[in-house]
């Protein structure tokens, strides 16, 4: 049955209202994925064959797509993006809401979406906090049909070498592709996500098997010499062989 969602989040971050407008625009591929830039009018063309229904540099951006193609579940979907200075404009505070109309599976698509919401905007915050600007080779991928086991993250996580207990905030050296070491800060975990912010790259872990896909994987790289197709044959390789050993 279709029904309406709206999921709305406030923050503040250590970033001036241009810089977290930049993000939303221009810079989707440091925190989220890349995106075509938004015709900046109003009724311009936004990304994925939206159009943008308020655009007001750097306060104010909305844009809204129909019959959204390639997502059977959902009819419309909009976001709506405000951004106000704090403290004589050095940090922003920042709404963003989300809404539309799932046609199935509404319990399930909602809780991903808020959940998934949560994550992206974190990774918003470590983007603008540590990457803001650096141009990012960005790649994104999902496992294997094993990884939608009901303790597929678990093993990730289990597999980068974090204990059960290991919490936010926390430095390790990470199991990486090709038995490598990947000093990190753990700078978001709960049972659903699991983002590593190392020197020059963010690496994200999504637990989609708790809605019935897959692992998913998302590195933002800003290293100068970052190649994104090497990070998807390494992390897809490394994430392969954590289900493809018994558990």
């Amino acid at each position: 049955m279709s029904k309406e969602f709206e999921i709305a989040r406030e923050f503040e971050v250590d970033a001036t209202p241009q810089q977290v407008w930049d993000a939303f625009t221009a810079g989707t591929g440091g925190w989220l994925w890349p995106m075509e830039e938004p015709e900046p009018r109003e009724g311009g063309k936004g990304p994925f064959g939206s159009t943008v229904t308020v655009w007001d540099p750097p306060h104010r951006y909305t844009n809204r797509v129909e019959n959204v193609d390639g997502i059977s579940e959902q009819t419309l979907n909009q976001l709506d993006y405000t951004v106000e200075p704090r403290d004589e404009g050095r940090r922003a505070w920042v709404r963003y809401v989300h809404s539309g109309i799932f046609v199935d599976d509404w319990d399930n698509q909602y809780d991903a979406a808020g959940r998934h919401t949560d994550f992206y905007l974190h990774t918003l915050r470590e983007y603008l906090t540590h990457f803001d600007g650096r141009p990012v080779a960005f790649v994104t991928f999902d496992g294997p049909d094993a990884s939608k086991a009901p303790d597929a993250l678990t093993a990730v996580a289990r597999a980068l070498g974090l204990a059960d207990d290991t919490a936010e905030g926390a430095r390790v050296r990470a199991g990486a592709p090709e038995g490598r070491l990947l000093e990190a800060v753990v700078d978001f975990r709960n049972p659903y996500f699991v983002g590593l912010r190392g020197d020059s790259a963010l690496v994200r872990f999504f637990g989609r098997n708790h809605w019935g896909y897959p692992v998913g994987v998302s590195v933002h790289d800003f290293a100068p010499d970052a190649d994104a197709k090497a990070n998807e044959t390494a992390w897809r390789g490394w994430l392969d062989g954590v289900f493809s050993r018994p558990r």
